[in-house]
């Protein structure tokens, strides 16, 4: 395994400022975030797979937002089936009954009808993958599914080496100094994995952050703020180079 499994860090963090501006749309039967953008790039489209706490988290909207105003059509489907953990969850709170309910078996059928329907409804040609901490595994089977085209993820969660060592596209991975689920020794097995997958590969190291930081870190924190702010730089400069055409 590349990182270990969701635990109570993955959902501790601060709200952040701002009014998301884009739609809740059902989609496939599935309440679904689409952030628009107004001068979009042409036939691509991202796909934001969510940690723990949802589609609804506003963290969550304003981050699929910023993809929009950077010219990407973003969709954040509800991949936790309306069973979202709340943030600053309480510490006795049963997290490996809550996980046994949102496995492989459940949540991978989702993901792969949306990027269908991003495909095949929407005309999406090249179609990216963002994950953060609980939606990166599904970033990393994407790629080995060759689902998607490109994928990036922060912080993530539960991904096994064998799933790392099958992806078929560029993958940027963006790293808190500060994590028990993917900490020194996993990123350093990944960074093994990914150097003879041979796909194009990014991991970056942030200081001064914890597990979480690109969607719950407190921003009144300089280095929070700095490192949230950069990893999502760094994804849209991925695409920008790899997903775009």
């Amino acid at each position: 395994m590349t990182s270990y499994a969701p635990a109570q860090c993955c959902t501790i963090g601060v709200k952040h400022e701002g009014t998301p501006a884009g739609k809740m749309e059902t989609v496939e039967e599935t309440e679904t975030y689409i952030a628009r953008p107004s001068s979009p790039h042409p036939a691509v489209a991202i796909l934001l797979i969510t940690d723990v706490i949802g589609h609804r988290f506003e963290n969550a909207q304003l981050i699929a937002d910023q993809f929009a105003a950077n010219g990407y059509l973003t969709y954040m489907p509800d991949v936790l089936f309306g069973d979202p953990i709340s943030m600053n969850r309480p510490a006795d709170f049963d997290f490996p009954s809550w996980i046994k309910n949102h496995g492989v078996d459940r949540t991978e059928p989702l993901i792969k009808k949306f990027v269908k329907h991003l495909r095949e409804t929407v005309g999406a040609k090249r179609v990216g993958a963002v994950g953060y901490c609980f939606g990166g595994k599904y970033v990393v089977r994407e790629l080995a599914a060759k689902g998607v085209d490109v994928g990036y993820t922060a912080h993530p969660s539960f991904v096994d080496a064998d799933e790392l060592k099958g992806i078929k596209g560029p993958l940027s991975i963006a790293a808190a100094e500060t994590d028990q689920i993917f900490p020194a020794e996993k990123r350093h097995e990944t960074e093994a994995i990914l150097k003879e997958v041979g796909q194009p590969y990014q991991m970056t190291l942030y200081s001064g952050v914890e597990h979480g930081f690109a969607v719950r870190g407190d921003m009144e924190k300089k280095e929070v703020k700095f490192g949230k702010e950069q990893a999502f730089y760094q994804a849209v400069q991925w695409f920008d180079t790899y997903l775009k055409e």
